[in-house]
């Protein structure tokens, strides 16, 4: 990184026309996690990705994401389980250099391909109802939190494997909602670090995810309260469903309405 953002720097995000755009999706992405637990990043890096391109849209989601967990997970970790979430992170921060890698020197429309396909995997494994029904061992725990590093330190999409493992059960929604809430804060430390080193953020990613940030966070609390009027089944089919809306509309196909 190479300076902080000064006073241009905003001024130049604030008129770019494709700010408006971003607000939206920083505000949506709020609605869904704070909602769900997860999510986030499912609506944000596919969509700001689509605008900004991926490594935009990556540098300043984790920004974003390490300040909005710490607001949001701290509250929860009394209702996460522990022995569930540690060996996933452990496995993911391991594998997380790897993934940083892949951003640093991958095409970006391979990158954004990459994302849409990792999005649409987790949202069509779970609409169709698979079950992960064998013994949580522990060699199957290190290597969902495996893929889930390194896909998310390519793409800060390391949801689908974690979602997978765990919404598709049949745990608690309250107890999932904060594994995934505790688990994603831990991992975006991770990735913040490897990014910092790699010199992958950018003065415009930190004043872009200041200023998204701030709306995010007041997002994340009213979709939390959201959370404790829905019932579970409600619960899953919205977050399922706007999942599915930004897979659509990001694909590289529709560049020409985003751009």
């Amino acid at each position: 990184m190479s300076a902080l953002p000064d006073a241009a720097t905003f001024q130049v995000i604030l008129a770019d026309p494709r700010f408006p755009a971003a607000v939206a999706i920083a505000i949506v992405a709020g609605l869904v996690r704070g909602f769900s637990g997860f999510g986030s990043p499912f609506i944000y890096i596919p969509l700001m990705s689509a605008i900004y391109g991926p490594r935009d849209a990556v540098g300043s989601f984790v920004l974003i994401d390490v300040a909005t967990g710490l607001a949001f997970a701290l509250r929860l970790m009394r209702d996460c389980n522990w022995r569930e979430v540690l060996p996933l992170a452990g496995s993911a921060g391991v594998a997380a250099p790897f993934g940083a890698m892949i951003l640093q020197f991958a095409n970006p429309l391979a990158l954004r391909w990459l994302i849409v396909g990792l999005v649409s995997f987790a949202f069509f494994a779970l609409a169709s109802g698979w079950r992960y029904r064998g013994t949580p061992l522990m060699p199957i725990t290190l290597g969902v939190g495996f893929l889930a590093g390194l896909f998310g330190g390519a793409v800060q999409i390391s949801g689908p494997p974690v979602v997978v493992y765990w919404l598709a059960g049949s745990s608690d929604a309250r107890m999932v909602r904060a594994n995934f809430a505790v688990f994603f804060l831990l991992l975006a430390s991770v990735y913040l670090v490897i990014y910092l080193l790699r010199g992958l953020i950018t003065p415009e990613m930190i004043a872009m995810a200041t200023m998204l940030g701030v709306l995010h966070i007041a997002s994340i609390g009213a979709g939390a309260k959201l959370f404790n009027l829905a019932a579970p089944q409600i619960y899953r089919r919205v977050a399922l469903a706007i999942v599915a809306l930004s897979v659509l509309v990001s694909l590289p196909l529709f560049d020409g309405w985003l751009r």
